[in-house]
């Protein structure tokens, strides 16, 4: 970067830029090396916008390249190294709205924008919404995806869109028209989109799966099966209704687990054997939940993804699933008693218990 900042920036400081950064990064973590990289960029970059944004763009490489194999030479940045340049634009460049928003567009193809662009949809939801919206029919896969990915209201290591959490009627349309987007890379990002809307509008995601899988294709319905992973593991009845999961006919014998008494780490075995009742064919899914002991010793269900399948009337499967108990950083355990469930079509079986040893 310092190099691309001396050959297309002359008056650019960058021997003291390079050595601010290297001094500092690696006590830095991922995002806060960025971070640093962009607060470095804008004292050295001109001041003026829509300048500045030129700039940038002069320092990308000149080809599109994948995500995965992106790599800066000689020629250009492109790859993580771009991830500290959107931020600059996306903090720094809303003075020039829209070159920013087309700076961002660019710099998309060679890394990705999603974080950047959500300094824009801040600032000014409605003018960010119609320059992307723009940007569906782009041949351009990453360009499409960032349709999708930026205007996420709830995207994993990025900041909120309260405006989008609170009502996201606005980016429907935006979705609707790449639903059926010949990327399965655009289309996860569509049903990743609904999952977030999911978690807090269950009843309009719930509708709208109801509308797209009428005629949906194999693609589609994937794409709203995913979208709906957690509207589906609560039991949403209207949800597994629209993907021909209704209420459970089935017999349950009883569950079984490998062990009543587990040592931490350790993996708890289950097993159980399922008939439907039913006398027609019913499809079923089947996941499983941990009810974990708590520091107060209440206990707190979790579910888990467990199988989809489907029973003829008399039929009978076993279920079979395992979980390993181990320290991780996102769930402190708790000694003693806790429990465990199944979940067939929203419909939840008796608790079978077992003692954690931490």
């Amino acid at each position: 970067m310092a190099g691309h900042l001396k050959r297309r920036h002359p008056k650019a400081d960058e021997v003291t830029f390079a050595a601010t950064v290297l001094q500092e990064l690696p006590r830095l973590e991922l995002k806060e090396r960025a971070q640093l990289i962009a607060d470095q960029l804008i004292r050295v970059l001109p001041t003026d916008a829509g300048e500045r944004h030129a700039s940038l763009l002069s320092m990308l490489h000149p080809d599109e390249h994948e995500h995965a194999n992106a790599t800066s030479d000689a020629d250009g940045l492109c790859g993580w190294a771009v991830l500290p340049m959107t931020l600059v634009v996306g903090q720094h460049g809303l003075a020039d709205f829209r070159g920013g928003l087309e700076a961002l567009r660019e710099m998309t193809k060679r890394f990705s924008s999603e974080f950047g662009v959500r300094y824009f949809l801040i600032e000014d939801q409605s003018t960010a919404l119609d320059i992307m919206s723009r940007w569906i029919a782009d041949p351009n896969r990453h360009v499409r995806r960032l349709v999708s990915e930026g205007t996420r209201p709830r995207l994993p290591w990025a900041m909120q869109l309260p405006a989008l959490v609170r009502d996201p009627a606005p980016v429907l349309p935006l979705l609707q028209a790449l639903r059926d987007d010949p990327e399965p890379y655009v289309r996860r990002s569509v049903s990743n989109h609904l999952n977030d809307i999911a978690k807090d509008h269950p009843g309009l995601v719930a509708d709208l799966v109801e509308k797209w899988i009428v005629s949906a294709s194999p693609d589609r319905r994937s794409l709203l099966r995913h979208a709906c992973r957690t509207l589906i593991k609560r039991g949403d009845s209207q949800v597994l209704a629209a993907f021909g999961q209704h209420p459970p006919r089935v017999s349950c014998g009883a569950l079984e687990l490998s062990s009543t008494c587990l040592a931490m780490p350790g993996v708890l075995g289950m097993s159980v054997e399922i008939t439907s009742l039913a006398k027609h064919v019913q499809d079923l899914t089947v996941d499983y939940v941990i009810h974990f002991r708590k520091a107060n010793g209440s206990l707190a269900p979790k579910v888990f993804k467990g199988s989809v399948f489907s029973l003829r009337p008399g039929e009978a499967c076993r279920f079979r699933r395992s979980h390993r108990f181990s320290q991780i950083t996102t769930r402190r355990h708790y000694a003693g008693s806790h429990g465990v469930s199944l979940r067939i079509n929203g419909e939840d079986t008796d608790v079978v218990m077992f003692d954690l040893r931490v």
